[in-house]
């Protein structure tokens, strides 16, 4: 295998920052023989570039050790521009891992950055990383393919401000009922998200929602298990991985129960019938097909008792931490963490 140098860019201007820290550690520790590159980007926005030891990456003072450095757009003078003062000096990169979680990472627009300096990259592309990001958007493309999903509804901030709200709430109740779940269209990590129960918690909800993203989508409440599958390659050579299950501590698997409490559980593989497996991973492989991903994604559903499939969403950068179920789907699957990183980086 050849040796790459290979510049990891994680941290970012995202309200998953310290997930996309922590996940990177793990990625950047799999990464082996290869050269790393590691770019930390601030929750501003700066990209600092650290030449030190990366045995501990989350406990590095990178404001302090960290020098700036910019992936040039230039497609001819390709690399990591490093600057030193009045002095830039080109670091050559063959391949960029991007391990942003959320906005200004998984949305398109490092990978627009990639394209434009003619960089290659792991993971999808500028469409399929944006599409994916909207939630309000891949609802769409579920329905056009067929795929069962919970019932919802769309409302944009302008309506939300600007027109009389009483009748969409009514509207809302009548059709979704209560409880429903309100969610940000862009976002990840459960940040953002709500359990409401009336309509008075309706409104409050969303406004919370819109100070995240602009658009809001709100879901009829499912009864059932929580499963979740990877998907590994591109177009018709992509596979899907055995089905894990996830079991939130708490009423849902929001931001605390995935990362702060000790009491959620996850079942890999998850002890449910083999067809129903075969179909959340055929009706998964369909999204990230649709969409164009290429690279990694994993993809969501629920369970119901009745056993019925529905569709919660696709994530294009899937977490990489320890109690993150990507790469334990994979490793259940025979794939370890180090043979992933490899497999990704080889896909380039």
């Amino acid at each position: 295998m050849i040796q790459k140098n290979v510049l990891v860019l994680f941290g970012g201007a995202s309200p998953e920052h310290e997930i996309s820290v922590t996940s990177a550690t793990n990625v950047i520790n799999a990464l082996g023989r290869h050269n790393v590159i590691p770019v930390y980007i601030t929750q501003d926005g700066k990209w600092l570039l650290y030449d030190g030891k990366l045995d501990n990456v989350q406990n590095i003072d990178w404001e302090k050790f960290g020098t700036p450095a910019i992936l040039s757009p230039d497609r001819v003078n390709r690399g990591l521009m490093r600057v030193v003062g009045n002095k830039v000096k080109m670091i050559p990169v063959d391949v960029v891992f991007p391990v942003l979680h959320g906005p200004n990472g998984e949305d398109g627009t490092i990978q627009g950055l990639c394209e434009l300096a003619g960089m290659p990259y792991v993971g999808c592309g500028v469409v399929a990383s944006s599409v994916a990001m909207d939630k309000a958007i891949t609802k769409l493309v579920a329905k056009a393919l067929g795929i069962p999903q919970a019932d919802y509804m769309i409302i944009h901030d302008e309506e939300f401000k600007g027109r009389k709200i009483k009748p969409f709430l009514k509207k809302v109740e009548t059709k979704l009922g209560f409880p429903c779940f309100v969610k940000p269209s862009v976002g990840g990590s459960s940040i953002g998200i709500s359990k409401v129960t009336s309509v008075d918690e309706l409104s409050q909800a969303i406004e919370s929602a819109l100070e995240l993203c602009t658009k809001v989508v709100i879901e009829k409440s499912i009864v059932g298990r929580e499963v979740e599958v990877g998907i590994l390659g591109t177009g018709l050579n992509a596979k899907a991985s055995v089905v894990g299950e996830i079991i939130a501590d708490g009423e849902f698997y929001d931001f605390d129960a995935k990362y702060t409490k000790s009491g959620s559980q996850t079942i890999v593989p998850a002890e449910i019938p083999e067809r129903i497996v075969k179909k959340i991973q055929s009706h998964a492989l369909d999204l990230f097909r649709a969409i164009n991903g290429s690279g990694l994604s994993r993809v969501d559903f629920f369970v119901t008792d009745k056993g019925d499939i529905l569709f919660n969403e696709i994530n294009t950068v899937p977490g990489f931490t320890a109690i993150s179920m990507y790469s334990m789907m994979w490793e259940a699957s025979g794939v370890s963490r180090e043979e992933l990183i490899e497999q990704l980086l080889g896909g380039i």
